[in-house]
């Protein structure tokens, strides 16, 4: 079902989910760490996933980023049922996340960080400028030339938030 209607739309106004998980179903060990889990986000929305510890919010996530396998149920995109086998995968469909671990490099500086997570040739003021201009637009201070390990935990969080955001999810 790629249309959903969701809130108090009218059919004529239903619109196409951005992400659907539907029967989300993982394992270990025998050990349900999902079990038939049904996610979805309208285009536009944020949310936040809140549970226990063990409820399989990583689980859920992992297996949206194809760091996890489900063992059953469909993951959808725009309306269209994907297939996400590893990162590059999820990132090629937009999906992006900001882990409570961060994965900066201290020892290097914000710019280096976001050529980290890209492909292709390096280009140091493309990304310098990048970063300014997603700053900027989002109201995310980040000082492309800071040397990480040298930031606070806010403002290294807003940095992987930028590199996240650089990319448009």
């Amino acid at each position: 079902m790629s249309q959903v209607a969701t809130g108090s739309r009218s059919p004529a106004e239903a619109v196409v989910s951005a992400l659907r998980m539907d029967g989300i179903t993982k394992h270990f060990n025998g050990v349900p760490a999902c079990l038939d889990v049904d996610f979805e986000v309208a285009p536009g929305e944020i949310h936040g996933l809140l549970g226990q510890n063990g409820a399989g919010k990583s689980t859920l996530m992992n297996i949206l980023l194809g760091l996890v396998r489900a063992d059953r149920g469909e993951v959808s995109i725009a309306g269209d049922s994907v297939t996400i086998r590893d990162p590059n995968e999820a990132r090629a469909h937009g999906v992006r996340m900001v882990h409570q671990h961060y994965s900066l490099i201290p020892t290097l500086s914000v710019w280096e960080n976001v050529v980290l997570s890209s492909e292709g040739r390096v280009d140091r003021e493309r990304t310098i400028a990048q970063i300014d201009e997603v700053s900027e637009r989002f109201g995310l201070e980040a000082s492309p030339r800071a040397v990480v390990g040298q930031l606070s935990v806010g403002e290294q969080q807003r940095v992987e938030l930028v590199t996240c955001l650089i990319d448009r999810p």
